[in-house]
């Protein structure tokens, strides 16, 4: 009897994606769809990205390097040490996608029954990348009363056995916004070198940090330099989400050197991925500003709008383009299909994210849901509009 494996009916659906059908079909029905769920921005890539793909000059597409293209590595590697980060070409390994980074990353460290601490909620691929690698996840819970910061090293401390191999963070942070500052991550290296742990650290939206506050990596964390992974992705600082490539940055050569076998798997990153990643490293710094100048407007339109609506919390999110929201429902999941296959104001509807998928605790955000703000003002108004209708007619609110 033909049979399909346990890991793979153990991989959860995206909560990002798993509601598409219900929104093809309300579309299909003439529906407005604002799709709040995913973080695709509407911003413009970068010109110097496409004209480099237009202006190619190969003759045949070839496979490249299997750990990605000498001159985007060395370019990448100036990027770096132009924002204080000293690494190297050797220190880099391209990846298709981010995505690829976290898979590799995780089979080249991780045994089946290993655990790993991840502070939640967080991007809920990990869930699935763990599970494909038979990898525990063990979590500690960061509160919307705390807007999302770090929780307390000792909540940490706790969950450490002798199967911990590493702690995960994204900073700054999908689903929340939350940026952790360098004394939080200072003290999580603490228990990184005490315990001779991995430090795995998601760091792809660095480029948007708000409010006068700053990026700081933990490639600069002193006395952990073979412990920290770092992850990266061209996808949402250019916004290029389609060239997929992503990058593994250690300077522990022996992990790259693992990670790479697993690259067998694709043989080489994307091709024209790369020529549209290379020269989007020399973007100017005019773009970052205007596009920067941007997300603070939709970020503070967007908060503002949700808070003002009785019942919804929505903390001020610091860094990247996403705030988990807390509705007034008794189930965000109920109540994101019935956006999309009951309701609708006017001809629209809203797509938002259940925030229970970015959990990994059963039971917890049940009445959240993750919100990008990657629509442009126009949008985003009428997509506030909608929702603030919608949540006073669903018939499962709760106050």
């Amino acid at each position: 009897m033909l049979q399909i494996s346990d890991k793979g009916k153990a991989v959860p659906a995206s909560p990002i994606r798993k509601l598409v059908p219900y929104a093809d079909a309300a579309k299909e029905r003439g529906i407005k769809v604002y799709h709040l769920n995913i973080g695709q921005p509407d911003i413009a890539t970068p010109e110097i990205a496409l004209e480099a793909v237009r202006k190619m000059k190969l003759s045949v597409i070839e496979y490249t390097a299997s750990a990605g293209n000498h001159t985007l590595r060395t370019k990448l590697a100036g990027y770096y040490q132009n924002l204080g980060i000293h690494i190297h070409e050797e220190d880099i390994l391209i990846t298709t996608g981010g995505s690829e980074a976290i898979l590799f990353a995780f089979m080249s460290t991780l045994n089946e029954g290993d655990e790993i601490i991840i502070p939640e909620p967080f991007y809920a691929n990990y869930t699935a990348f763990a599970l494909m690698v038979g990898a525990k996840i063990k979590t500690v819970t960061a509160k919307i009363e705390n807007n999302f910061a770090l929780p307390p090293i000792s909540e940490f401390e706790k969950q450490i056995t002798p199967r911990t191999k590493g702690i995960v963070i994204v900073n700054p942070n999908n689903p929340t916004g939350y940026l952790y500052s360098p004394s939080e991550l200072e003290d999580l290296a603490k228990i990184i070198k005490k315990y001779d742990l991995y430090l795995y650290s998601d760091e792809v939206y660095r480029r948007y940090c708000y409010d006068g506050l700053k990026h700081f990596s933990v490639m600069n964390l002193p006395g952990i330099e073979q412990n920290t992974i770092l992850f990266d992705s061209m996808s949402k600082r250019y916004s290029e989400c389609g060239i997929r490539v992503g990058a593994i940055i250690s300077r522990n050569h022996e992990l790259l050197n693992i990670a790479l076998k697993f690259g067998m798997a694709r043989l080489c990153p994307p091709a024209l991925g790369q020529i549209a990643a290379e020269a989007s490293l020399d973007t100017t710094d005019e773009y970052f500003e205007s596009v920067y100048e941007e997300y603070i407007k939709r970020r503070d339109f967007m908060v503002a709008a949700l808070n003002a609506m009785p019942g919804v919390k929505c903390p001020v999110p610091k860094g990247a383009f996403y705030s988990i929201v807390q509705l007034p429902v008794d189930d965000s999941e109920k109540f994101a299909q019935w956006l999309l296959e009951e309701f609708d104001y006017n001809g629209q509807t809203v797509m938002l994210a259940p925030a229970n998928g970015f959990y990994y605790t059963p039971g917890l955000g049940k009445n959240e849901v993750r919100i990008a703000y990657v629509l442009k003002i126009s949008d985003l108004k009428k997509a506030m509009e909608v929702l603030a209708v919608a949540l006073k007619v669903y018939p499962g609110r709760t106050v």
